[in-house]
């Protein structure tokens, strides 16, 4: 079986749009001065789509383990029903793998290198890899779906070897 290397790329807002949103304060729409002027707002970061359903808004931390390098991909998910955001709580870098929604092709796969002060928000139905920290456990707050319908599809690249090396 032939391996096939991603090369991830920088976590842009231009780059990452056909896949959800860049969570970040260059990407706020709109600056606001609050708190008497103690407190900058960097407003409006990303499109929350978590209501299909009657679903609720859940917040969670998720503590990720890093893999090791090169890391493999081995499985990819999506969440038909709603977006999920992921926004690191360390100030260490993460990697983000994507393909785009619809019937999953690994070819289309792409892997993106996010800052320390980055997270991303996915579309509903975009594929992604689970979070993947680096060389150390990380936290990730997390925004996503919460109700009884199933919301999250598998698939397994079992006939693959797909890597990321950086």
């Amino acid at each position: 079986m032939e391996t096939r290397l991603l090369r991830p790329e920088p976590l842009t807002s231009a780059a990452f749009a056909p896949y959800g949103d860049v969570l970040e304060c260059a990407s706020a729409k709109e600056l606001r001065n609050i708190n008497y002027g103690n407190t900058q707002r960097f407003h409006d970061l990303a499109v929350l789509d978590l209501a299909a359903q009657a679903g609720t808004p859940l917040v969670s931390i998720f503590r990720s383990k890093p893999l090791p390098r090169p890391i493999p991909v081995k499985v990819m998910e999506r969440h038909p029903l709603s977006s999920q955001a992921f926004f690191p709580l360390n100030d260490h870098p993460f990697m983000v793998v994507v393909a785009e929604a619809g019937e999953f092709d690994s070819k289309k796969l792409r892997a993106f290198l996010a800052g320390p002060q980055q997270g991303v928000n996915y579309r509903k139905g975009t594929w992604h890899h689970y979070s993947l920290a680096l060389d150390r456990v990380c936290d990730f707050l997390v925004i996503d779906r919460g109700g009884p319908e199933k919301n999250c599809d598998e698939v397994f690249l079992e006939n693959e070897n797909i890597v990321i090396d950086y």
